[in-house]
């Protein structure tokens, strides 16, 4: 069986670095491992639209945002297929057949769904896009036949839904659609990155995110600003670390060679937590040590990303060279789901064949 990447992200603004972290870093590095036979990453445009369907403008204009973000990061167009998810009407029809494979009981339990709910206040106005978003999800994995899900480890149990489409599905119509894995960061700080403000989570919406195309004075504005320990007042105060947002950037950030560059009193990072709990330690200089980190890892990314801002015409060309990939992917997958359902009644010779000889025409 083919290895088969699918992932991606909503359009709703530029990609912060809890995208990088959690996923897009990692894509980078499996697009150019070499053990992926194809590599899908979608702009999921539609899904989008489930709660902001009176703002289509917002998703319209961040296309071309995450677009540039995937390729600053190092998303390759010669080796991932990047696609637009509104322009593959495949995707639709899917839905349309997994629906009928999950009750409404489910879709109220799922924990993702439930939470994303909470968060945006519908309560009981809950839009039905919305609703089905993890039909929608099980569509977009499955019309590529996706052996692999790199995803944040908020997105478990939209996996966990998926396959339990798949394997309702395999069990009634035969074995056709390919049950994925779910690929979590290696780097434990990575699964959930907090936003600047402490909360639990970076979000655009709650506005404590950093931009992964930020400015070097906004970065760094950012980071001084980020939430610490709030009963650290005083230098020589012991500190906790537990809670601390810079403390768990270091974690996700941080390597041994950059305290040789940027902090070369400490050997490595748990030398610092250890100082910074026994007291003696402000901070200021633990962000200072932060921003250094964060600018050698987000500057290249900025840059690069300017030069992409140069030719945005060919951006719109890439995506559109990799809406027609994807588009013929998905159409040999719904081919394969037709089948299996037995609704591709002009393709089935046996079947006209059958019913000729049955109202006994053309003998």
């Amino acid at each position: 069986m083919k290895k088969i990447i699918l992932t991606g992200d909503r359009p709703t603004g530029k990609l912060h670095i809890g995208h990088f972290v959690g996923s897009l870093k990692r894509r980078v590095e499996l697009q150019n491992s070499g053990e992926f036979d194809k590599v899908f990453i979608m702009i999921a445009d539609a899904q989008a639209l489930t709660d902001n369907v009176d703002n289509p403008e917002k998703v319209r204009q961040n296309i071309i945002e995450v677009a540039l973000d995937y390729l600053a990061c190092g998303i390759d167009p010669t080796k991932s297929t990047i696609f637009i998810q509104s322009q593959i009407a495949e995707l639709c029809e899917l839905s349309f057949y997994y629906m009928n494979l999950v009750t409404v009981a489910r879709l109220q339990r799922n924990p993702t769904v439930k939470t994303e709910i909470q968060m945006r206040n519908f309560e009981s106005s809950i839009p039905v896009g919305f609703f089905t978003y993890p039909i929608s999800q099980a569509a977009d994995i499955t019309a590529f036949k996706a052996t692999t899900v790199p995803v944040g480890e908020d997105q478990k149990p939209m996996l966990e839904q998926t396959n339990e489409i798949v394997r309702r599905f395999n069990h009634i119509y035969g074995e056709t659609l390919v049950e994925p894995q779910i690929l979590l960061p290696d780097n434990a700080a990575c699964l959930r990155l907090p936003g600047t403000d402490g909360k639990a989570k970076m979000s655009k919406s709650l506005g404590n995110c950093i931009y992964l195309s930020e400015t070097a004075d906004e970065l760094q504005k950012k980071i001084k600003s980020m939430y610490t320990d709030p009963d650290h007042l005083r230098v020589q105060d012991p500190g906790k670390i537990e809670g601390n947002t810079v403390f768990t950037y270091l974690d996700a950030f941080c390597r041994n060679e950059h305290f040789e560059r940027y902090l070369n009193e400490y050997p490595n990072l748990d030398e610092l937590k250890a100082h910074y709990q026994r007291g003696g330690l402000g901070d200021m200089k633990v962000k200072k040590f932060l921003g250094a980190i964060m600018e050698e890892e987000l500057g290249p990314i900025r840059e690069r990303r300017k030069e992409f801002e140069k030719d945005i015409p060919a951006i719109y060309e890439m995506l559109k060279k990799g809406c027609d990939t994807a588009r013929a992917a998905a159409a040999d997958t719904l081919a394969d789901v037709r089948r299996a359902m037995k609704i591709n009644y002009f393709e089935d010779a046996e079947l006209i064949a059958e019913q000729a000889k049955r109202f006994n025409l053309g003998e």
